[in-house]
This record gives C-alpha cells, sequence and structure tokens, in this order.
C-alpha cells in the first residue's frame, strides 16, 4: 500500500462526509490507520472494494482491541473443507465437495447437508481420518499469529467448527486456542457409521457460543471478534463486535461488518492496532 493509495482513501472519505483527522502507518506500507469522526456506512461504502488488493476495515477506534475471538475452522482456520478431503480417501470428493459448497453458500439447510455428506462415508476405515489430517490439513497463513498473539494480550479464543472433533482439537491445540467444539463423528468397530452424533454443532452453536462466553468474560459486544466463511457463521458473525468475513461466501461477505479478500488472517491484528513487530511467533 503505497502513500497515493492513503491520499486516495482521505480524497474518497472527505466526498463522502467522512472527513479525516489523521493517518498513521500501523506498519509502513502494508497497513495504516486513517480515522475521521462520522458516517461509518458511508465511509465503507467509500473505500470498501476500490483498491486492488487492499482490504478495508471500518470500525470505533474505542475497542478495537478484542478480548474474544470466535472462529471457524475450514477455510477459515485451515486451507481446506476437512469433510472434503475425507472423503477423497473414500474416492467421492466431487460428490460431496458440491454439496459442501452449497451448504456454504447457505442454498441448503447445514444440518441436513451434513447428514447426508456423513452419511456417504459409512463404511470408511478410520484410520483414513488420521491419515487425511496429516496429508491434507494446513493451517492457514496468519492463523497462528492471531491466535497466539491475542492469547498473549489477555484474550480467549474459541474454535467451533460444523466439522468433526478428530480435526478441530488437534487443529486448535496447534494454533493455541483455549477451547475446541465441533462434530463427533460416529465410529463402531473401525469404521465411520455414516452418522453424527447429536445435537449438530452448527450455526446456532456458533452464536450461542460467543455470546457464552461474552457473559462468561463480563466483556462488552464490542470487544468481541468472529470470523468466518461460510453460511453457518453469519449468526456469530452477525452478534460480534467486529464480524469478519474471512475470503467468504457472497451471502457472508455481504452481511459481515468487515470482509478480508486480499490478506491473510494477520489482517485482524492490524485491524486492532497491532504492529508485526508485536506478534507472537
Amino acid at each position: 500500500m503505497s502513500p497515493n493509495t492513503l491520499a486516495d482513501a482521505r480524497d474518497r472519505l472527505a466526498a463522502a462526509g467522512c472527513t479525516p483527522t489523521t493517518v498513521a502507518w500501523i506498519d509502513e506500507g502494508d497497513a495504516a490507520d486513517v480515522t475521521f469522526g462520522s458516517a461509518p456506512e458511508a465511509a465503507r461504502a467509500a473505500l470498501e472494494g476500490v483498491f486492488d488488493s487492499v482490504d478495508v476495515v471500518v470500525q470505533r477506534v474505542e475497542g478495537r482491541g478484542k478480548q474474544l475471538l470466535v472462529a471457524d475452522m475450514d477455510s477459515t482456520m485451515i486451507t481446506v473443507e476437512c469433510i472434503d478431503e475425507l472423503a477423497d480417501y473414500a474416492g467421492i470428493k466431487p460428490q460431496i465437495a458440491e454439496i459442501t459448497e452449497r451448504a456454504m453458500r447457505g442454498e441448503l439447510d447445514f444440518e441436513a447437508a451434513l447428514d447426508a455428506r456423513v452419511a456417504l462415508l459409512g463404511g470408511l476405515d478410520e484410520a483414513a481420518i488420521d491419515r487425511c489430517r496429516a496429508e491434507r490439513v494446513e493451517l492457514m497463513p496468519g492463523a497462528r499469529a492471531l491466535v497466539r498473539t491475542m492469547r498473549a494480550r489477555g484474550a480467549t479464543a474459541v474454535l467451533v467448527s460444523g466439522g468433526f472433533t478428530r480435526f478441530a482439537e488437534p487443529v486448535a491445540a496447534e494454533i493455541g486456542f483455549d477451547r475446541a467444539i465441533a462434530n463427533v463423528l460416529e465410529i463402531a468397530r473401525g469404521q465411520l457409521t455414516g452418522t453424527v452424533a447429536r445435537p449438530i454443532v452448527g450455526a446456532a452453536t456458533k452464536k450461542a457460543t460467543l455470546l457464552e462466553y461474552r457473559a462468561k468474560l463480563g466483556v462488552s459486544e464490542q470487544a468481541t471478534l468472529a470470523v468466518g466463511d461460510g453460511a453457518n457463521d453469519l449468526a456469530m458473525i452477525e452478534v460480534a463486535g467486529l464480524g469478519v468475513a474471512y475470503h467468504a461466501k457472497p451471502i457472508v461477505a455481504a452481511a459481515a461488518g468487515a470482509r478480508i479478500d486480499h490478506n491473510d488472517l494477520s489482517a485482524l491484528l492490524w485491524a486492532q492496532g497491532i504492529p508485526r513487530a508485536e506478534w507472537a511467533d
């Protein structure tokens, strides 16, 4: 990001009636703060999607440092959809991936779609789970820095996934989350039964988890951050102080309070005003 970009941003804000007061680099060339006094929706409309490869987060200065992070896992904290990759070991990835994509776009009921996909995995050897995790699951760039930096600053981080505990628990441990919540694949005699234990972790669980931890920690709504990419993340994104659509499906990007379309998850540290020199490894 160049000084010219910042100058253009200031001009656009002024034209939108959001006269800028200060401009300061967080990390020179990479992230900057532009402050203004009013009309945040007008500011977002004036800036979001305007600059190539630049993400814009419009928020209040007060409370930008978050004390609670609730995050999705698949295609958010990791680079893949675990159920699609697991299906590859059963030779049915295209069939399951199509259902996943439609569910994440909000075209299918999440729970019914999950049941349908898991049913197709019935009979798969349990060993495929660990093999899939070892061979296919990669952390999203910036995931570890985001979670570990926030926790080092006193925040609580919870991973809530519509995926499965056999993936979510090790992923959460590797990244540094306080807790992982996910669905349980039912297994009998070393094979997947094709069923998921009840209750299913979906949109309602994600929202309830954010509200539960907010109350338990005694933090304000403004002090909460939720991030996800699919339709089942919308409920938690909508009740967070900063709800972020991360490289998200159109339905989520349209509804979220902020979008990260270009950068990795470390952009959410810049959004909190934290420079790279203060990020945890």
